[in-house]
C-alpha cells in the first residue's frame, strides 16, 4: 500500500479500511475458475507479507457475500478449513462448480492458479 503524506495524519482506522477495500478490489478480479493463494491476494492487494491478515478479513465477511472468497486456498494449494467440516464442504462446493477440483477435494492448483506461476 502506497501512503503519501504524515503518517500522523492519518488514523489507523484510515488504513484498515482503505486495505480491507484494496483487498476486496483484488479478491473480486480473481477470474471464475481460477485460484489464488492469501500470500498472492495479499501482494496483489498491495499488502505484502499480510496473508494471515487477509485470511481473518476473508473470514469475517458475509455468508451471502458475491466476493469470490472460496477461491482463495493456502500456499501449498489445499482448502484451509479442516476436511470434513461445513466450511470446507462449502469451498470445495464452490470450487467444483467453477471446474477447480475434483470430487476427491484435490484442487487443481497448477493448472488454476493465478496469476499464473511457472513452477
Amino acid at each position: 500500500m502506497k501512503i503519501t503524506g504524515s503518517a500522523s495524519a492519518i488514523s489507523t482506522s484510515d488504513l484498515s479500511n482503505r486495505a480491507r477495500q484494496q483487498l476486496r478490489l483484488a479478491l473480486s478480479r480473481i477470474p471464475h475458475g481460477r485460484l489464488c493463494s492469501y500470500g498472492e491476494l495479499a501482494r496483489q492487494a498491495g499488502l505484502p507479507g499480510r496473508a494471515r491478515w487477509v485470511g481473518r478479513q476473508l473470514s469475517q465477511l458475509p455468508e451471502d457475500t458475491a466476493l469470490p472468497w472460496h477461491r482463495v486456498v493456502n500456499a501449498q494449494g489445499r482448502i484451509s478449513f479442516p476436511v470434513g467440516s461445513d466450511q470446507y464442504q462449502r469451498q470445495l462446493q464452490r470450487l467444483l462448480e467453477e471446474s477447480s477440483a475434483d470430487t476427491t477435494g484435490k484442487l487443481y492448483w497448477r493448472q488454476r492458479r493465478w496469476p499464473l506461476h511457472e513452477d
